[in-house]
């Protein structure tokens, strides 16, 4: 039996001093349903995280990243989450999102109180738990 957690790819991507972010689609069965949360996704066996991130950003919101950076790696008894930063280089209106509910770019104030509205929702949703954490982590070693 192979003990060996998940790995995820997912990028914090940046422009103006807010964070786009993605509204999980709110199935039950998968993580942080219904809950913001940032793009990318599963490792393929025998891809690099940096490979599957650009891999990742490419099918969920049609955008190629040509520059990014490592910022940590967060694990927890479910997955191990590679952490990258990059700014984004293009208008929203330039992204197509091809998965998950919404998209939209979320201030320090949002990620702070853990929620944002969303339109297409039509109502706030919250922040997934470790994506917050992970964006909390990243605004305030850009405050230091």
């Amino acid at each position: 039996m192979n003990n060996q957690l998940p790995e995820v790819a997912i990028v914090i991507l940046y422009q103006d001093h807010k964070y786009l972010m993605q509204l999980r689609d709110n199935i039950p069965n998968i993580a942080a349903a219904g809950c913001w949360g940032l793009f990318g996704g599963h490792l393929e066996p025998g891809e690099t995280p940096e490979i599957a991130l650009v891999r990742e950003v490419i099918e969920e919101i049609g955008y190629e990243l040509t520059s990014f950076a490592k910022f940590g790696i967060y694990a927890d008894e479910k997955v191990i989450r590679h952490v990258f930063q990059a700014p984004l280089l293009v208008g929203l209106e330039q992204l197509v999102l091809n998965e998950g509910w919404d998209m939209g770019f979320l201030t320090p104030k949002d990620i702070h109180q853990g929620s944002c509205y969303s339109a297409i929702a039509g109502e706030v949703r919250p922040l997934g738990i470790p994506h917050q954490r992970i964006m909390v982590d990243f605004i305030n070693r850009a405050n230091d």
